[in-house]
C-alpha cells in the first residue's frame, strides 16, 4: 500500500461470511500468540533445559519401560549427573558434525547454489511459464510451484511475481496469478517431482528419530519420492480445478487499480543466451545421467551394494552426492553457456554464496543436534514410545487411526512453528520409534509429516511469505489486506489437505513403496 493511501471498503475487504471472520479472528490469535514465542534456536535450548529437570525427577522416580523390540529394559538417564555433563560438555561437537543432516544437506547446497546463482533455476522457472496458453496456464503455473521447491525458499521470490506476470500475460487477473504461485509454493512445501534439499533434511532427522529403536536404520532422501513426485501431479491438478471452479469467479470481483503499473512482459521472456544456457544443461543432465546409469550397470560396480542390491548401495544412501554434483555439473554447463559463469573461480564464489545462506540452518542445527542428542541418551523419548505404543495398542487404535491423530497435532503446530526442520526435529523423535513398534515404517510417518507441515502454510500469518505474498497483492489492489487473501487460500489449503491426506491412505490400503527401496508395511 502506498504510503498516505486509505484502504477503501470493498466486497473482498469486508467478509459477510461468520465463519470466515471467525477463522480470521483464530489466525489473528495464532499470529499473536506464535509472536510471543522465542527464536527456535532458543526454543530447543529452553527445551534442553526443561530435558535436563525432566530426566533429573523421572530417574530419581525409577521410571523405565521394557522396549518390545529388543526385550530391554530402558530406565532414564539422569542428565544433570555427572555422567550426563560429561555427555553435554565432551560430545557436543560430535553431537554437532555427527548429525545426520548437516553433512547431506551441505553437500547438496553446494550444487544448488551453483545452479541458483548461475540463474538456471530461475531460467527454468520462467521457461515454465511462458508461452503458455491460457487453457494451461493455471496448471502449468502450479506444477512449476512443485518443480521450484528445488531452490527452497528462493522460490517465493521469483515464482509469485512471475505468477502475475504470467496470467496478465495470456489476458488474465494478475491476483490470480499470485495466489495460485503462492499456494502451490507453500501448502504444496513438501511435494515435488525433484529431489530438494527438505529431502536430505527430513530424511536424516528421520533417520536419527529411527535410531531409538534401530541404530542400523537408515532412510535415503529418495525415500518418499514416488509419493513425492505423485503427490506433485495431483495436487497442481486440484489447485488447478479449485482456482478455475471458485477462485476465478471471485477474482471477477477484483479488478486491478486502474493506476496500477504496466509489468514488462518481456521479462518472461527468455534471452537467446538464456536459452543456449538451458540447452546445454538439458545437455549435461542427459549425460549425467547416463554415464551414473553406465557406472551402476555392472553387476560388480563399486556403485552397487552388497550382493549387487541396487536398493542398498552406496547409490542410493550416498545419494545426495550425486544430487550436488548433477545440480554443479548442469549450473556451471547453464553459466558457460549464458555468460554467467566467466571464470573457474566463480564456481566456488557461488559456493561460498550458498552457504552463507545456509546460515541459519546451520545455526539452528547446533541447537537441534544437542537436543536430540540428550533427548537420546536420557531414554525419555524412548520411553514416551514405548509407553506411547502400547497405549495405543491397548486401546486396539488402528494405523489409519493414529495417522489422523499425528496428523491434526502436526497441523496445528504447524500453524505457530512454520520452521518444518525445526517441527519435524521437535515431534519426529517420538512419533518416529513410536509408530515403529506398531510396525509403521519411518518412511510413511515422514510422508504423513510432509502432508501436514505443508497445507497450512499458505493460511498462517506466522509465515513470512504469507506477509510476502500479500505486499505483491497489494501491487495491484491496494485495498487489499489479510482477508483478501486468506479468503483466496483458504479454500485452496483445505482442499490439499483432504486430498493429499486420502493419497496417502490409497499408498498405505494398496501397499505401494513411497520411494526406491522404501518398506511396504
Amino acid at each position: 500500500m502506498r504510503e498516505g493511501d486509505q484502504p477503501v471498503a470493498t466486497p473482498e475487504t469486508v467478509t459477510g461470511s461468520r465463519s470466515l471472520n471467525a477463522l480470521l479472528k483464530m489466525l489473528g490469535g495464532i499470529e499473536r500468540l506464535g509472536n510471543r514465542l522465542p527464536h527456535p534456536f532458543w526454543l530447543f535450548v529452553i527445551l534442553s533445559a526443561v530435558l535436563s529437570l525432566l530426566s533429573w525427577a523421572l530417574a530419581a522416580a525409577g521410571a523405565s519401560a521394557v522396549n518390545p523390540a529388543t526385550g530391554e529394559t530402558v530406565a532414564v538417564k539422569n542428565l544433570l549427573s555427572a555422567e550426563g555433563v560429561r555427555l553435554m560438555v565432551g560430545d557436543a561437537i560430535e553431537n554437532y558434525t555427527s548429525f545426520p543432516p548437516l553433512g547431506t544437506i551441505l553437500v547438496v547446497m553446494l550444487g544448488v547454489a551453483v545452479a541458483e546463482r548461475s540463474g538456471l533455476l530461475a531460467a527454468v522457472l520462467r521457461s515454465g511459464v511462458s508461452r503458455v496458453s491460457p487453457r494451461w496456464v493455471t496448471f502449468a503455473l502450479s506444477f512449476t510451484g512443485m518443480v521450484a521447491h528445488v531452490a527452497s525458499d528462493a522460490a517465493y521470490v521469483v515464482l509469485i511475481p512471475l505468477g502475475a506476470l504470467a496470467f496478465r500475460a495470456v489476458g488474465r487477473s494478475p491476483i490470480l496469478g499470485i495466489v495460485v504461485a503462492f499456494v502451490s509454493i507453500s501448502a504444496g512445501y513438501d511435494a515435488s517431482p525433484l529431489i530438494t534439499p527438505v529431502d536430505a533434511i527430513l530424511s536424516g532427522l528421520t533417520t536419527a528419530a529411527a535410531h531409538t529403536i534401530d541404530a542400523d536404520y537408515t532412510v535415503t532422501p529418495l525415500a518418499n519420492y514416488f509419493f513425492s513426485l505423485v503427490s506433485s501431479v495431483v495436487l497442481a491438478a486440484v489447485i488447478t480445478l479449485v482456482t478455475e471452479r471458485v477462485l476465478a469467479r471471485r477474482v471477477e470481483q477484483m479488478p486491478v487499480d486502474p493506476d496500477a503499473g504496466e509489468d514488462d512482459l518481456g521479462s518472461l521472456k527468455l534471452t537467446a543466451e538464456e536459452r543456449r544456457g538451458l540447452r546445454a544443461a538439458l545437455i549435461t543432465l542427459v549425460v549425467f545421467v547416463a554415464a551414473v546409469t553406465a557406472a551402476v550397470l555392472p553387476s560388480g560396480s563399486p556403485l552397487r551394494g552388497e550382493g549387487g542390491s541396487i536398493v542398498q548401495s552406496p547409490l542410493l544412501t550416498s545419494i545426495a552426492v550425486f544430487l550436488g554434483l548433477a545440480f554443479l555439473a548442469v549450473g556451471w554447463a547453464y553459466g558457460k553457456a549464458a555468460g554467467t559463469v566467466t571464470r573457474s573461480g566463480d564456481i566456488p564464489g557461488f559456493m561460498v554464496h550458498g552457504i552463507r545462506e545456509m546460515a541459519p540452518i546451520l545455526v539452528l542445527f547446533f541447537a537441534i543436534s544437542q537436543f536430540l542428542a540428550y533427548f537420546k541418551w536420557t531414554g525419555v523419548g524412548e520411553i514416551l514410545a514405548i509407553d506411547g505404543a502400547g497405549l495405543l495398542k491397548s486401546a486396539g487404535v488402528s494405523g489409519p487411526v493414529v495417522f489422523l491423530g499425528i496428523l491434526l497435532v502436526v497441523t496445528l503446530i504447524n500453524l505457530v512453528v512454520t520452521s518444518g526442520s525445526a517441527q519435524w526435529a521437535l515431534v519426529g523423535p517420538v512419533f518416529v520409534p513410536m509408530l515403529m513398534l506398531l510396525d509403521i515404517p519411518p518412511e510413511y510417518t515422514q510422508a504423513l509429516y510432509r502432508i501436514a507441515d505443508s497445507c497450512t502454510n499458505a493460511i498462517t500469518p506466522m509465515s513470512p511469505y504469507f506477509v510476502m505474498a500479500l505486499g505483491f497483492l497489494q501491487r495491484y489492489r491496494r485495498a487489499a489486506g489479510i482477508g483478501t487473501l486468506a479468503s483466496m487460500t483458504i479454500p485452496l489449503s483445505l482442499t490439499l489437505l483432504v486430498v493429499w491426506t486420502l493419497l496417502f491412505y490409497v499408498f498405505w490400503w494398496l501397499g505401494v513403496p513411497l520411494g526406491p527401496g522404501s518398506p511396504v508395511p
